[in-house]
């Protein structure tokens, strides 16, 4: 099984709409429309993409370079409800590594995200991939709920 990153564009945004997480997990990430519109807002700075194995949408990820920081921050990190378990999630995150690797917005190695303190399965694959607890905690009125940042360099 291999998977890919694919751009997200006219040919497969619906197939990111029709992607669903466990009821439990719904105030940990947003879904691809939230952050498709977002997309179209930092158009210029970011980069929604689906994840592929093979041929199939089985996720969605979305890399967004902050100009002020500057840093590569990874938003909306998802995989369909039907198709966890399966290494496609740490596949993905190596994925999006490498391609934050290549500096596709700027000359950054500070790559950053931000994850919910009870989403445990979520920091346990993001530390498994070098991302360190910075120490920050965010508050997300959305979720309810307080996010502890991590980091890494890129490359």
């Amino acid at each position: 099984m291999t998977i890919t990153l694919k751009p997200i564009d006219e040919s497969n945004f619906l197939d990111a709409f029709h992607l669903q997480l466990r009821d439990d997990q719904t105030q940990y990430v947003s879904h691809p429309i939230r952050s498709l519109a977002q997309a179209y807002v930092y158009r210029n700075q970011c980069q929604p993409f689906g994840i592929y194995a093979d041929a199939r949408m089985v996720g969605y990820v979305m890399v967004i370079y902050d100009y002020d920081v500057p840093e590569y921050d990874i938003w909306h990190m998802m995989i369909d409800a039907a198709e966890q378990g399966k290494g496609y999630g740490t596949a993905a995150m190596k994925a999006m590594l490498d391609y934050i690797a290549t500096k596709p917005f700027g000359d950054s190695e500070r790559v950053v995200l931000t994850c919910h303190q009870e989403n445990i399965p979520a920091m346990r694959l993001y530390e498994s991939l070098g991302f360190r607890h910075s120490g920050r905690i965010c508050g997300r009125p959305r979720s309810g709920g307080r996010h502890s940042r991590y980091r890494c360099r890129a490359g």
